[in-house]
């Protein structure tokens, strides 16, 4: 079902009926592809569903955001493309090629920083280059990612004496020292105050530029989305869906060029479709009327 209220430049895409066949797409070279994916668990009374049929594409060098209600699968699909989890039911490839386990061309940063607090914030860096990396190359390497964040001045200090937003800014250096195809971000800055929420995000758009990979981000946020990313994917809770419905609620094309102003009225127009479809309502703008009065001058 397609959106009638998308702001203007804007593009939905809806999925199709639950027992469509899934269509085969091509990806770029290192774009992502998930074919029928199903996961589930074991539970008191079956199996507990978290993801239906879940058909995407992640193309070669976007950023794509994924949001969707508590309990989703959000956090599930970016496990599942990190190798961190086996789906169910279909397929994932990178590439054209599977994704089996967890794969050198992945890499992952969560909300969680989790460095090693005996090791230097450089240290913790290098503990994401690539096996056999030389230590000449390793150390530029390592100081070219710290410049890029912003840490060359911190690389000798310890995790306990960084905030939490230079902790921040280093796990994503770590994830990036192997040149990662794809980049997985879970919630990376849902634990910091809403000012360096706002500079990390900007750092994010820098750091694509500087080394532009595929990036998938999941939040809670959906103004962040929307101010990153190329694509919104919307998922929907199976719990509360109809019987046989598949996980992609819909897909949302952002319009404009990053870096995106953050007050521009077509994302105001796009938040509040994303929010009704997460159940949120946004209230209507009403005209307030003031009693007038005369004053006697004379």
């Amino acid at each position: 079902m397609t959106s009638t209220a998308l702001a203007p430049g804007s593009r939905e895409t809806a999925p199709g009926p639950a027992d469509a066949a899934p269509t085969a797409r091509c990806t770029g070279p290192d774009g992502v592809h998930l074919t029928a994916v199903d996961r589930s668990f074991p539970a008191a009374q079956g199996r507990h569903e978290v993801l239906r049929g879940l058909d995407l594409e992640l193309r070669s060098g976007e950023i794509v955001a994924v949001v969707g209600p508590s309990g989703c699968g959000k956090s599930t699909l970016l496990r599942l493309i990190a190798g961190l989890d086996r789906p169910s039911a279909g397929t994932i490839a990178l590439g054209g090629t599977a994704l089996v386990g967890t794969d050198e061309r992945t890499a992952v940063a969560f909300q969680e920083p989790r460095r090693l607090p005996w090791r230097t914030l450089a240290q913790n860096v290098a503990l994401g280059l690539p096996r056999g990396t030389g230590r000449a190359a390793g150390k530029e390497r390592v100081a070219h990612l710290l410049r890029l964040v912003g840490l060359e001045h911190a690389a000798g200090l310890r995790p306990r004496e960084v905030s939490g937003g230079m902790a921040q800014r280093a796990s994503l250096a770590r994830a990036l020292a192997r040149s990662p195809q794809v980049l997985l971000l879970d919630e990376p800055f849902g634990a910091l105050d809403a000012l360096t929420r706002l500079r990390m995000q900007d750092l994010l758009l820098e750091i694509h530029a500087a080394e532009p990979t595929t990036v998938l981000v999941v939040t809670h946020d959906v103004e962040e989305a929307l101010y990153l990313a190329d694509r919104v994917v919307q998922l929907r809770s199976l719990r509360e869906a109809e019987p046989g419905a598949r996980s992609l609620a819909r897909t949302v094309e952002v319009p404009g060029a990053r870096p995106r102003d953050r007050a521009a009225r077509d994302l105001a127009a796009l938040r509040a479709e994303l929010l009704e479809g997460l159940g949120v309502h946004s209230p209507r703008p009403t005209t307030a009327s003031f009693p007038t009065t005369s004053e006697d001058h004379s």
